[in-house]
């Protein structure tokens, strides 16, 4: 059964057409509808009153707050069993939502082209909602419809639509995806019935899971004719139809892991036979030549192989790396962007720290400079200030002196201007010790000062080589940087070299399957001659007949008279006349 992820796709697009107004809500009755016909595609019987109970009016509006997505796994979803017509269910959701998204007056394709188109999109659409397909999958499609169409794949060409694409963040919905299809853009100069044949083929391995398909002659098992059919391959049957166009289908050949296909010796004038052996019964197939023979032998057996190995269909295999391989680039490129960040947090982190150290270091400059002023101003007033005693000292021994020349002649005046002298001279001793003292203090204030000076010249040297420390972790952090761009590089360019094998490998599965159509063709062309010949050649067997002698015994009364005709002509004609009603007697 399919996975409940591939019915959820159509019926999305049928419920998002209920919603007109694009407020994720659909009226009840509408519901009803599509409930109706999904549960009538799908074989399930409709329950009304489970819907009735699960959308009860309220205060909101029609549709309550559980949603429709509860009732369609319960009621619908958990019901289905792989006995219904996809086909019929994939057309019921296109035709809801088809009609009022979808522009068909500058399409080049018709109303089934684009179903089909629609189905491929639901198939290689991301499982996110809303749907939408990734230009790797959008490549992916051109490229085989490009190759079912036998045309030439222009890298150029989509390499510019990528680059206009690049606003849209590389995706597309499907009614934009059946547009660009439907345009024209990628199938220039392209008649519109080799582009709906190519289109009709990707549908056929993508949607139909068909593996091979043609023409081949079968054994009946009731009259043992053998009659030509075209035949179906797919993983769990090989199906058989009367033509082409598989409107008359003749039956089924059930695959599992217990079949077995063999190859056969030629016999009753049939070629290249090859059986397939089921555990009810077992089919006796021709095929055209030894090498359809050996291309669906192996084609059959390959679906055998995967059906003991449990795998899933070659494509879907495909879009499953694809999806895994887009994912882990994705990891990859979230880790990078990750690390960056972290880089680019710490080297912020690492720039505020400088900043800071760079603040204070400035803040301390500024205070020793301030003290530096203050020392410089205390010592400039005290200088001043000796200066200023020194001049008032010198005034009065002049002064003095003058007074001792005056008076030399009185004696007593003398002496006692001498105590006085005597007087201000230890008045001076006191002051230069004062003065005297003062200087030591301004040598120490001249020690302290060069203490300092040794303190900021030591702080200066710390600063410095904080900053080649902080040097060295930015080369560290640069170093570490450039070698993720390296291993970002090499990524890229083992992605390059995949992609270029793969292209190499489709350029020689197409040169191959131009050699396989000109053969086909080859082969049709001598079968239909062959056919021809075979149909003279018996219409002119019976004017030809040897003259012989008749024979001597009992004669034979016939239409014609006695002895008209031998023993040996007799069993002629009977065994022609057998295979004539065995060729026109109807097909099993």
């Amino acid at each position: 059964m399919e996975s409940r992820v591939e019915l959820l796709k159509p019926i999305w697009h049928a419920f998002t057409a209920l919603d007109v107004d694009r407020s994720g809500k659909v009226s009840k009755s509408q519901l009803k509808v599509l409930s109706h016909n999904l549960c009538t595609v799908m074989r399930i019987p409709h329950d009304p009153v489970a819907l009735e109970e699960h959308f009860r009016d309220n205060d909101e509006g029609p549709v309550s707050t559980q949603g429709y997505m509860p009732y369609l796994n319960r009621f619908i979803l958990d019901k289905v069993r792989d006995d219904f017509n996809r086909g019929e269910f994939n057309k019921m959701c296109w035709t809801l939502c088809a009609r009022k998204n979808l522009n068909t007056n500058n399409l080049l394709i018709g109303d089934n082209d684009a179903f089909k188109l629609w189905c491929i999109f639901n198939f290689l659409s991301e499982d996110k909602y809303p749907l939408f397909i990734v230009i790797e999958e959008i490549e992916y499609f051109l490229r085989k419809l490009t190759d079912a169409m036998g045309g030439t794949w222009v890298e150029e060409r989509f390499e510019s639509y990528k680059v206009n694409l690049s606003s849209r963040q590389h995706r597309l919905n499907a009614w934009e995806f059946i547009e660009l299809i439907g345009m024209g853009h990628f199938s220039k100069g392209m008649h519109p019935q080799t582009v709906s044949m190519g289109i009709n083929e990707v549908f056929l391995e993508l949607i139909l899971d068909v593996f091979k398909q043609g023409y081949m002659i079968k054994k009946g098992h009731k009259r043992k004719n053998w009659t030509e059919r075209w035949f179906v391959l797919r993983l769990q049957s090989m199906s058989y139809y009367v033509s082409e166009d598989m409107t008359e289908k003749k039956g089924d050949i059930l695959l599992d892991r217990h079949c077995c296909i063999e190859s056969l010796p030629d016999k009753e004038g049939k070629k290249c036979l090859f059986i397939v052996k089921c555990a009810d019964k077992s089919f006796e197939i021709s095929a055209p030549d030894k090498k359809k023979k050996q291309e669906w032998i192996q084609a059959i057996q390959s679906c055998v192989n995967m059906l003991r190995l449990g795998l899933p269909t070659p494509h879907r295999e495909a879009r499953q790396r694809r999806r895994e391989l887009r994912q882990r680039m994705q990891a990859e490129q979230d880790q990078l962007e990750e690390r960056m960040r972290e880089l680019q947090v710490a080297n912020d982190r690492k720039q505020r720290q400088l900043e800071a150290m760079r603040k204070k270091l400035e803040d301390a400059a500024a205070n020793a400079a301030e003290e530096e002023y203050r020392r410089m101003q205390t010592q400039r007033e005290l200088q001043d200030r000796y200066r200023m005693d020194l001049e008032r000292e010198k005034m009065v021994r002049q002064q003095m002196e003058a007074q001792v020349a005056q008076k030399s002649n009185e004696l007593e005046q003398y002496l006692q201007r001498v105590r006085e002298l005597e007087d201000m001279y230890r008045r001076l001793e006191e002051a230069l010790e004062d003065e005297r003292q003062a200087r030591q203090d301004e040598e120490k204030m001249r020690r302290l000062q060069a203490r300092l000076l040794e303190e900021e010249a030591a702080k200066r040297a710390e600063l410095e080589r904080m900053h080649l420390h902080q040097q060295r972790a930015l080369s560290q952090t640069e170093a570490e940087k450039q070698e993720l761009e390296s291993e970002r590089l090499a990524k890229e360019r083992a992605l390059q070299a995949a992609m270029f094998q793969l292209e190499q490998l489709e350029s020689e599965r197409k040169g191959a399957l131009e050699q396989y159509e000109e053969a086909m063709k080859k082969l049709e062309k001598a079968a239909s001659k062959t056919r021809s010949w075979k149909d003279k050649v018996a219409h002119h067997e019976g004017l030809i007949r040897l003259i012989q002698p008749g024979a001597k015994g009992p004669q034979k009364i016939t239409n014609w008279g006695p002895a008209a005709f031998t023993e040996g002509e007799l069993d002629l004609r009977e065994k022609e006349w057998q295979q004539r009603k065995n060729r026109h007697a109807p097909a099993q």
